[in-house]
């Protein structure tokens, strides 16, 4: 047999012809049908997870409900009133105040417990509430669940808490982003410290960050307020 009539040559010719024309149909088959195999497994796998998602699950586990992954029922105590919403067990009580309440005095900025933006006051104490999950601070069992207090509701409308009033007068604020998480801190604060020293009011909010740096008017403000909310003079 010549080295021309060498079948081996046919098929390197045949491959290279296919190589020159690109991807052939047969191929292409095979591309296509591979790929809508896998397009769909994960169309079923996505509705799979928004059923399991939009179904609560209630189940009883050495005595105790364990319940979600969907959307559950539950009350929050704000500023003295009964707030009902349906929320997913992971919301933390920033979004739940934010996205489901429209109380938006508490601002979403670190998201990791570490500015003081989100700054409300949860059974007195001053927390951060995007470390908290709503869940665990709603009614429970025929329980009332925390009181949580937000900015919105230190003051009737149209007035003043002297918190606010004395952030005002010391010019303690520039672009009032991280304001209302001071306030709270603050009030957290004077309402168990009526007499504060500079060093406790400085060491009492360290956990709030002001990217302006109004730190010196912040702490006037402590000092001026615990005066007024004792009947004093500042």
């Amino acid at each position: 047999m010549s080295r021309r009539d060498d079948p081996k040559d046919s098929v390197h010719d045949d491959k290279a012809k296919r190589s020159k024309r690109g991807i052939g149909r047969r191929d292409f088959v095979k591309l296509v049908g591979g790929t809508g195999v896998a397009v769909t497994a994960e169309v079923l796998a996505r509705q799979q997870l928004a059923t399991a998602a939009a179904t609560t699950q209630e189940t009883v586990v050495g005595g105790g409900k364990v319940i979600g992954p969907g959307p559950v029922p539950m009350t929050l105590r704000v500023n003295g009133e009964a707030k009902k919403l349906t929320v997913e067990p992971r919301v933390t009580l920033l979004d739940a105040l934010r996205n489901h309440l429209d109380l938006t005095g508490a601002k979403k900025v670190c998201d990791r417990g570490t500015c003081g933006a989100c700054t409300v006051i949860v059974n007195g104490k001053a927390t951060y509430s995007c470390t908290a999950l709503a869940i665990d601070v709603a009614d429970h069992e025929g329980k009332p669940g925390a009181d949580i207090r937000t900015i919105e509701g230190l003051a009737p409308e149209g007035k003043l808490h002297p918190v606010s009033a004395s952030f005002v007068d010391n010019d303690a604020q520039q672009c009032g982003f991280c304001t209302p998480g001071f306030v709270m801190a603050c009030k957290a604060f004077i309402e168990k410290h009526h007499n504060p020293t500079a060093e406790q009011v400085k060491e009492a909010l360290g956990g709030n960050l002001c990217r302006c740096g109004t730190y010196m008017g912040v702490r006037k403000v402590v000092v001026e307020a615990a005066m007024k909310m004792k009947g004093g003079h500042a």
